[in-house]
């Protein structure tokens, strides 16, 4: 099967224009069929805080209120992704920015209320690929901002991370697909502190025990579990790295095989 790359980036990576550009410039030199999913928090909570919204998050997760939702709709489909499409443009790469709601390619519900409300955040339903195959198809790089939408008219705010596995897991149906995670770090540090303990290779076994440790925490727990689910569902390759690094495909390479 032909290969799709899907980059999934966000942290300073997407909010500082030196590391944007150089993310564009990895991004836009990987041969094949592209999409880009991205993120794009700290501008939504920088804007929220200049316009009097306060911002609250439970363990790294961002509580999605109407006013909130207003706002990452408005820096997630708007600033942030038309940003790196003209971006792209300028380096030869035809794009188009999409939420979930565009082509109805995401179908999310609201997550439920159990311990936490956190409001206007979407759990992914289903995705449809039809469309974005066509795009891919015609040479087409989709942007694809974290906004998924109920099919009932309500935008939902949803986990970047699992747009992109979700997306490869769909994918990876038509293609032999390539997911990579891209943040400001150069892969899972076994040290905060030491940006070079990268660790190469990752099982899911020692991923739950470095969790387990507190090694790992944060939001890279989601990225994991989600990486090793689109690996668990047929998706070729996953890696964890950042922009430097795409185009050596060096980074934290997640691994099914056990301990």
């Amino acid at each position: 099967m032909e290969r799709l790359t899907i980059v999934k980036v966000g942290g300073k990576v997407v909010e500082e224009k030196e590391s944007l550009d150089l993310l564009l410039n990895q991004f836009a030199q990987i041969r094949g069929k592209r999409i880009l999913v991205h993120g794009g928090g700290r501008l939504a909570t920088t804007l929220a805080e200049k316009l009097g919204i306060e911002t609250q998050m439970v363990e790294g997760r961002r509580i999605t209120d109407e006013a909130t939702l207003e706002v990452v709709t408005m820096v997630y489909a708007g600033l942030v992704n038309k940003n790196i499409v003209a971006g792209l443009q300028a380096r030869g790469c035809n794009s188009i920015g999409l939420t979930g709601a565009d082509l109805n390619v995401i179908r999310a519900k609201k997550r439920p209320v159990k311990d936490i409300d956190y409001g206007f955040v979407g759990d992914i339903l289903g995705v449809n690929t039809s469309e974005l195959r066509l795009l891919l198809n015609e040479e087409v790089v989709p942007v694809m901002a974290p906004i998924t939408h109920d099919c009932h008219g309500q935008l939902l705010n949803t986990n970047a991370d699992t747009i992109a596995a979700d997306l490869a897991i769909e994918l990876s149906n038509y293609f032999t697909v390539n997911l990579f995670y891209c943040f400001e770090k150069k892969g899972v540090l076994l040290n905060a502190e030491d940006e070079n303990s990268v660790i190469s290779e990752l099982s899911f076994d020692r991923f739950k025990l470095l969790q387990e440790e507190g090694v790992i925490k944060e939001g890279m727990i989601p990225k994991l579990d989600n990486g090793f689910n689109a690996m668990r569902n047929g998706v070729s390759q996953v890696l964890i790295t950042n922009p430097n690094l795409i185009s050596m495909a060096r980074g934290t390479r997640l691994s099914l095989k056990e301990d």
